[in-house]
Order: C-alpha cells, then sequence, then structure tokens
C-alpha cells in the first residue's frame, strides 16, 4: 500500500523532533554541538602538542570579540570606540601575558601591563579627533573593550605559559565548557523553572543543575586526577567555574538585552558571534587563574 500524503516519514519526525529541540534551545542545537566540539578539539590538542597554537586562538577570539562589540555599539548608537589600537593592543597583551607567565613582576609588569595601558593611551588619544561631542560615551566604549575583552583575556595566556600551564588551562576551559554543555543538555530536557527570566529567558534551575553536575566532573578529571590537586580543590574550582561562567553568561546576555540583539554576530553557526562563545570564558578566566593559584601550587 502506498503512503499517503498525510503520513509523516521516519525521517519527517526525526526533522520535527530535531526543530522542537532547537526552539527549545533557542538555537541551531546540531550546529552549536559541532563548532562547540571543534573548539574544544582546537583546546585540547593545542595544549597537548603545541601551546602557541592555543594562544593563536585567544588572540583570534578578543580580536574578533572587540570587533563584535565596536559595531553591536556602533549600530545601536551607544559609542564608537577606537577599534584599531584596542584590536591591535588585545593582541599584543595576549601575547605578551604568554611570555610573562611565570617570571618576575617587572616582566609581567613590561609585557601585560604596559601593553594595557598603552593601549588605553593610544584609544583615549585616537577620539581626540572627533571632538568633544559624545566624547565620554566613546571613550567608555573603548575602555568597555579593554576592561571586558582585553584584560580578562589575558588571564588565558598567562596561565597556558605556567609551569604546566596546559593541564591548568584545560582545567579552566573544560569545566567552564562542561558547565554549558551541561547546562544546555539538563535545560533542554529537564528545564521548567527560570533562572533568571528578565536577562536570559532560556536559562532554568535545572539547567544550572545539569552545568555543576557535568562542571564538577571535569574539575575532578582535571584538577584531581591531572594537576594532582586535592579532592576538595578540584570541587572548590568546579563549582566557584560554573557559578561564575553562569555569572558571565547572564553579563553578556545584560549587555545585549540593553543593546536589543540577539547575538553579537552570525560568524560562529550555532553560537552567534566569538564573544557569545567566549563570554563565560572571559568572565572566569581570571577566577580561575588566581584558584589554580591558590589551591594547587606550581610543581
Amino acid at each position: 500500500m502506498e503512503q499517503t500524503r498525510d503520513e509523516h516519514s521516519p525521517l519527517d519526525d526525526a526533522r520535527e523532533a530535531v526543530d522542537r529541540v532547537n526552539a527549545k534551545a533557542g538555537r541551531n542545537l546540531p550546529a552549536a554541538i559541532g563548532v562547540g566540539l571543534l573548539l574544544i578539539a582546537w583546546v585540547v590538542l593545542s595544549l597537548l602538542y603545541f601551546v602557541p597554537g592555543f594562544v593563536i586562538l585567544v588572540i583570534v577570539c578578543v580580536v574578533f570579540g572587540t570587533i563584535e562589540l565596536h559595531r553591536a555599539l556602533l549600530v545601536h548608537d551607544r559609542g564608537t570606540s577606537a577599534i584599531v589600537p584596542v584590536a591591535i593592543g588585545g593582541a599584543l597583551t595576549s601575547i605578551g601575558a604568554y611570555f610573562a607567565a611565570g617570571k618576575s613582576a617587572e616582566d609581567a609588569i613590561l609585557f601585560v601591563m604596559a601593553p594595557m595601558a598603552l593601549t588605553s593611551v593610544a584609544a583615549l588619544g585616537w577620539r581626540l579627533k572627533g571632538g568633544p561631542v559624545n566624547y565620554v560615551r566613546d571613550a567608555s566604549a573603548s575602555l568597555l573593550g579593554i576592561a571586558y575583552v582585553m584584560l580578562m583575556g589575558a588571564f588565558l595566556p598567562l596561565a597556558a605559559g605556567e609551569p604546566h600551564g596546559n593541564l591548568r588551562i584545560a582545567a579552566m576551559i573544560l569545566c567552564v565548557v562542561a558547565s554549558d554543555v551541561g547546562g544546555y543538555a539538563a535545560g533542554v530536557t529537564l528545564g521548567r523553572h527560570k533562572l533568571a527570566p528578565v536577562i536570559s529567558p532560556k536559562k532554568t534551575w535545572e539547567g544550572l543543575g545539569g552545568s555543576i553536575a557535568l562542571g564538577l566532573v571535569f574539575a575532578w578529571l582535571t584538577v584531581d586526577l591531572l594537576l594532582g590537586g586535592p579532592l576538595w580543590a578540584a570541587l572548590v574550582f568546579g563549582l566557584v567555574m560554573v557559578l561564575i561562567g553562569t555569572l558571565g553568561d547572564l553579563v553578556e546576555s545584560m549587555i545585549k538585552r540593553d543593546l536589543g540583539i540577539k547575538d553579537m554576530s552570525d560568524l560562529l553557526p550555532g553560537h552567534g558571534g566569538f564573544l557569545d562563545r567566549i563570554d563565560s570564558i572571559l568572565y572566569s578566566a581570571p577566577v580561575g587563574w588566581l584558584l589554580l593559584h591558590l589551591l594547587v601550587p606550581h610543581a
């Protein structure tokens, strides 16, 4: 007997199921998973075999992140940042942080603080040619990019350049990625109660539970088993990284809500822009670097 037009094939049912999952997740979930896995592979392989490859990835994310923030603020009339010196300064600061890792305080000032300070000097001076109208607004836009993207991003190559830096940065990145994956999986399948409906309607308390569960697993694998830290330190690290990473995601969501946009850009399928992908990692990087210094001393 021939199939009638009203009947659905198994393929149609599968497509409808995928569409329902995408609608609930608020994104193209298969594309998001694919891009996420590619980024994870780059991070893991570079940290295992060629740590400068990871620094290159950080530079790409910092540069594109500052460009995305600049365009979002510009399009919505919230300020015109000095994108040229900010983007160049972000790249130089990331490179300097990698070479300053594990060295003296003077080297840290020379390679990290000096590029950031000079970037601020250049950004504020760059805007002088536009006159006094909206100078404070535009200068604030530049300083937001410097503080939010450049400063926080510098802690990633700083950790990568330290002794056992590949394992330390793996702990920081993988815990946040695990938090994202666990949060999405639990939120899509179990999510009922909104976590912060005004800021991020898709986030749920059930998703946060999934984030904590998977984040603690990866903290145990990295901090305890790989770095040799005590179990309690691994659990503290995992919990704090999940909570700070979630807070970072909410901070970027607040920025986007203020601007009235869904994503910073569409450069990464299923994720939006680079800043959409690294928001949690950026926000948690300084805290993660500090926690590992305090809880897992260098060998």
